[in-house]
Order: structure tokens, then C-alpha cells, then sequence
């Protein structure tokens, strides 16, 4: 018995390692990559370190001549606004779906999760032109009201936390002649500071690396955030890897110090948020 758990044991950090290695050998080639004159990546593989770990002319770079400072100005004024109107978004149909039964609430949760079947890719020409016909493209709004936008995991992350929180709580304040506007903000809400960080995490790192949507609706260099800011380097006649290669180090560090600082809340925001 005792040589089949260690047997199961060994496998589990096996597997863990080997999950560990794939997850992480990307960034060691991108690492490497960054490291290195196009002359050394030309005569070396992927995996082969690079001759001068000083190297950070790819860096100066990709920042200056990427104009990355005004990616990431624009990359931050569109995920707070977004953030923040999506959270509370979220929060408030959380706390009415929980705590208040009326004619079609299950069909609001329903178009919720309908709304997540739906391949976006089918609704892109009616999203771009609703957003066109409102005089946003080409603005920042255009990404921040299509970021607002709140997703059903986020919805269900608020549910279940609110549904921990007692309702003896909204009674005693409603006895003490507190409106629901009130019991929202001064009972529900900072008791959601768990989930609040959680949805902040996942949705904020979605909202950093998306490409798509800024790319398509703010063209202008201005507009360019941290995900369009490197595509100049790529062209028809060749592709600038290594200078590609350190802008994502460098895009790859806010969301590490923020992972970093708040990993604790996101745990916790997904195993409380798991059980009613």
C-alpha cells in the first residue's frame, strides 16, 4: 500500500512538472529570443541561450520606436473605465438575479449563458456596425463599452459569493430604514471584495492581451494600446522577432507584478466562488 501511494505521489509532481515545463518554455524562448542580434538568432536555435545576457538594445527598441509608452496610457484609461463599469455591471445584476424573485429571471441567467454559445465572430458585422452608427470608432469608448460588457463567468462568481452573504443582514439594515441602494453599497459590496479581485484579475488580463478589438475599432497610432503596439514590426517582407520578442517581456511584466500582488485573492475568489 504504502509503494502504490508513493508510486501516485511521484506521478503527481511528474505531471505537475511536465506542466510546468510546457507552460513555461514559451517564455524561455521569448526570453531568449529578446536577448539576441538577428545576426545570432540566424545561426542559433530557439532553445540556445543567448551570448550576451546584457543585451537590451531589442528593448530600447521595441519601447521607443513602438511608442509603447502611449500603448500602454491608452492600454490603462481603457482597462480601468471598462474594469470598473464592469464590475459594478456585474455586481448589481448579481445581486438582483440573488435577491429578488420577479417574472423572468431565469430567462435573464438563460440569455446569459445563451449570449456565451453564440461564436462572437457571428455578431461581428452588427457589433461593428452598431458601434459606427454611435459615432465611436476610431475612440477609445468603442473598446471600453465592448469591454463593459458582463460576462456570465463574472455573474456567477458575484451570485455565489453573494448567496454566502445572509439576508439577515439586507432585513436588519432595511428595519434601520436603509434602501436597497444603500444596502448594496454598504453591505454587499464590501463583503465582495474576494470576487471583486478575482473578476479584476481575469477579466483585466483579458481586456491587456486582447488584439482583436483595439486593432479593429482604433486603427489610429494615437489609439494603439500594448497588444497593437508591436504589430509594426511585423511586415510583408519580413518579421522583427527579436525586437517582437522583448515588447512582450516588457508587456508580460504588469500583468506578473498584479498576478504577483493579488494571486492570493484569486485563489480564494475561485474555490469560495465554486461552493454555494
Amino acid at each position: 500500500m504504502r509503494m502504490h501511494y508513493s508510486s501516485v505521489s511521484m506521478l503527481k509532481y511528474l505531471t505537475l512538472l511536465l506542466g510546468a515545463f510546457v507552460a513555461l518554455l514559451p517564455l524561455v524562448v521569448v526570453l531568449f529570443t529578446s536577448l539576441k542580434s538577428r545576426a545570432e538568432m540566424a545561426r542559433s536555435t530557439a532553445l540556445t541561450p543567448p551570448e550576451d545576457w546584457l543585451n537590451f538594445d531589442n528593448y530600447k527598441k521595441a519601447f521607443v520606436d513602438g511608442n509603447m509608452l502611449v500603448g500602454f496610457m491608452n492600454t490603462v484609461i481603457i482597462l480601468a473605465i471598462s474594469i470598473v463599469g464592469a464590475i459594478l455591471i456585474g455586481t448589481m445584476v448579481a445581486y438582483i438575479l440573488n435577491r429578488f424573485s420577479f417574472f423572468g429571471n431565469k430567462v435573464i441567467m438563460g440569455a446569459f449563458l445563451l449570449a456565451t454559445l453564440i461564436p462572437a465572430v457571428t455578431t461581428q458585422v452588427a457589433t461593428f456596425q452598431i458601434i459606427n452608427e454611435l459615432g465611436l470608432f476610431n475612440t477609445r469608448a468603442s473598446a471600453i463599452v465592448l469591454f463593459m460588457g458582463t460576462d456570465i463567468i463574472s455573474v456567477y462568481i458575484f451570485i455565489q459569493f453573494i448567496s454566502q452573504i445572509s439576508q439577515q443582514l439586507d432585513e436588519s439594515a432595511m428595519l434601520d430604514g436603509a434602501s436597497y441602494l444603500k444596502i448594496f453599497t454598504r453591505i454587499i459590496l464590501p463583503l465582495l471584495k474576494p470576487a471583486i479581485a478575482t473578476v479584476f484579475i481575469v477579466k483585466g488580463v483579458n481586456v491587456y492581451n486582447d488584439f482583436y478589438i483595439p486593432f479593429l475599432y482604433m486603427p489610429k497610432t494615437e489609439l494603439q494600446v500594448v497588444s497593437t503596439a508591436l504589430f509594426k514590426f511585423k511586415g510583408p517582407y519580413g518579421t522583427q522577432w527579436e525586437i517582437i520578442s522583448a515588447g512582450i517581456m516588457i508587456a508580460i511584466l504588469p500583468t506578473l507584478i498584479v498576478f504577483l500582488a493579488l494571486q492570493k485573492y484569486i485563489y480564494n475568489g475561485f474555490t469560495q466562488g465554486a461552493v454555494k
